[in-house]
């Protein structure tokens, strides 16, 4: 929220806060909630994971990735055990805190449609899911894995990836303040691509141009403009944070020179 320009002030044990430069209030819920207060338009805008939006079957925009939070729903077995396949898992125990996705999912496997009844058990744990296979209340588990630590430690291991998801930002089909709803999304927007590129700028051979342009051409395009020196050009460019070096080697090699990157703390794209 820094980033994006969000401010706003936080009592403690108070779930509720008002922004300090909108006109708008954060309220600070489970991110299993989010989705029916966004659904049903009692928020206008939530962030919370794509996960617990396709769990919810809540109708709501997927306005933006805000890429972090990043992780995997994943069938995990015990790693000694006889499973190797998720089809060997028809007709068994799954636990799940995730149990609509768990149920879509086999669905699918076994060939049935929605609703009809399914050879699979699907039974929900609210915690500790990854405890469920020692203590013989499941078969193998459908849970959320971020680093594997946990699974790892439980004795588990994947067999198939039902969802990958990350923290997005959801939007009411039927927002109250539209206005402020864009305006919102556009600042995370800015602080995304804030953080994805750098800006390179550097002086070109004007002979040069169309082959240094093909290395740099921006998000949209490269801004050039004159030097006094009619065979020179500067060029603007943003390029992406995890090429830089790669890129301005290639500048160089090419004939480029008093090349120059700068950090962008936030923009609008």
């Amino acid at each position: 929220m820094k980033g994006a320009d969000i401010q706003f002030h936080r009592s403690k044990r108070l779930d509720i806060a008002i922004c300090l430069n909108l006109p708008i209030a954060l309220i600070f819920l489970p991110a299993a909630d989010i989705p029916t207060f966004v659904g049903e338009g009692r928020c206008d805008i939530g962030i919370t994971g794509k996960d617990q939006v396709m769990e919810s079957n809540v109708d709501v925009d997927l306005g933006l990735d805000l890429r972090f939070g990043k992780c995997k729903l994943q069938i995990q077995v015990p790693r000694n055990g006889p499973y190797k396949k998720p089809e060997e898992l028809i007709g068994k125990t799954i636990v799940s805190t995730f149990v609509n996705l768990t149920k879509q999912y086999f669905e699918k496997l076994e060939g049935v449609k929605p609703g009809e009844p399914l050879k699979t058990k699907i039974k929900y744990v609210g915690g500790s899911v990854e405890a469920s296979c020692a203590l013989g209340v499941g078969d193998a588990i459908v849970d959320l894995v971020e680093s594997g630590e946990t699974m790892k430690a439980a004795g588990l291991h994947p067999i198939e990836t039902v969802l990958s998801t990350s923290a997005h930002l959801i939007v009411s089909k039927h927002p109250s303040h539209p206005e402020l709803v864009e305006v919102i999304k556009s600042s995370m927007e800015g602080l995304l691509a804030a953080q994805k590129y750098v800006l390179c700028n550097y002086n070109a051979p004007r002979n040069k141009l169309p082959e240094l342009l093909k290395v740099t051409p921006g998000r949209r395009a490269a801004t050039v403009s004159p030097l006094e020196d009619d065979d020179w050009v500067a060029v603007s460019s943003m390029i992406q944070r995890s090429d830089m070096a790669n890129i301005l080697d290639q500048l160089k090699s090419l004939g480029a020179s008093d090349i120059l990157v700068f950090e962008i703390s936030n923009c609008r794209v």
